[in-house]
């Protein structure tokens, strides 16, 4: 069995994902193992890589989906050959952060994940994941393509939903990769008004054709003016950070309108510092939160979501690469001209 992990980078920072060879794993107890038929290259695959991202264990492949290789004892409610998608993060939702609406904080979210990760020809799922919903199965007619879309799409629906986006109102997204893209297509049917900045030639062009709304060439415009200009001078009414820089961070708190909401979702990375005079915030009584990962209720409504857009979302996919090929992959995703790059066997 051929697999994708990360080891310690020579030099002491950051990983090197390294190629396996091994056994196929078998379930434990309550577990299921899964042929991996899709699995996506998220960009915080990319920042473990780099030693940037430390909210999680140096796991790469969590956006994965595939079939039911195996069984084990008292995994009940599957069967061998079903197709399925496996969250990697699942909470105890019993707790009192779980039970307060802060599920992805629970002390035990970030303790399970794929094994050995999701860029692997089989991997298992843990009894934790398994016996609290974690595994969906998926309807016949959903490529397994646009299926490994459905864990970001589901930090998608999260971020809107904690900022209770309103028909009608404006939304600011900072930064135009996947997840930004996700955020503009989610918004599309409630009638927001959306504009859509990056520094990227290539990203907003994609942004364009896909006809998400005002794009905002932020390497040649002034973004918070631009963002003003659409919206009778006000700002917008929320502004979604797709992008963990300092400098989309910056446009977000500046783009949106008193009393607006501001929403942190991009990753920064560890020892961001930002340069904002925080009266500003407090004189024009501007929200801000963040929102990190998803939940069962937002996979499932991922779900719903792609069964009846999936062809619109999978658009998004742009580059597909063999397990073999991963080294490939990374270099498409890390370079500017590609938008959703897959992983397949």
């Amino acid at each position: 069995m051929k697999s994708i992990v990360l080891a310690p980078a020579r030099g002491g920072h950051g990983y090197e994902p390294r190629r396996t060879e091994s056994e196929a794993p078998r379930p434990g107890e309550g577990e299921v193992t899964v042929s991996m038929k899709a699995c996506g290259l998220c960009g915080t695959d990319l920042e473990k890589i780099r030693g940037e991202y430390t909210a999680s264990m140096p796991v790469v492949g969590h956006e994965a989906a595939g079939v039911v290789a195996e069984l084990g004892e008292g995994a009940g409610g599957f069967s061998v050959g079903d197709r399925v998608f496996p969250h990697h993060h699942v909470p105890d939702y019993t707790c009192y952060l779980c039970r307060a609406g802060n599920e992805t904080m629970c002390d035990h979210y970030r303790g399970s994940n794929l094994v050995p990760g999701g860029f692997s020809e089989v991997f298992a799922v843990p009894k934790w994941n398994v016996e609290r919903g974690g595994v969906l199965k998926l309807p016949g007619n959903l490529s397994f393509e646009v299926a490994s879309l459905i864990e970001p799409l589901a930090c998608c629906v999260r971020a809107v939903r904690k900022c209770h986006v309103e028909p009608g109102e404006s939304v600011f997204i900072a930064g135009a990769g996947p997840v930004g893209m996700m955020h503009a297509l989610l918004l599309a049917p409630t009638s927001a008004k959306v504009v859509v900045s990056d520094v990227a030639e290539w990203r907003l062009r994609f942004a364009e054709k896909a006809g998400v709304g005002r794009v905002i060439d932020a390497a040649a415009e002034d973004v918070p003016a631009q963002v003003r200009a659409e919206t009778d001078g006000r700002g917008a009414d929320v502004a979604m950070v797709a992008s963990g820089s300092r400098a989309a961070i910056l446009q977000g708190l500046r783009s949106v309108r008193k009393g607006g909401r501001v929403c942190i979702f991009g990753v920064p990375p560890k020892g961001s510092v930002l340069d904002y005079d925080v009266s500003d915030l407090y004189n024009a009584e501007r929200e801000v939160q963040t929102s990190y990962g998803a939940t069962e209720t937002d996979t499932k409504g991922a779900l719903r979501v792609l069964e009846s857009r999936g062809a619109e979302f999978g658009a998004l996919v742009t580059h597909r690469f063999p397990l073999d090929e991963f080294g490939k992959a990374v270099e498409a995703a890390s370079g500017g001209t590609a938008m959703k790059v897959v992983v397949t066997p």
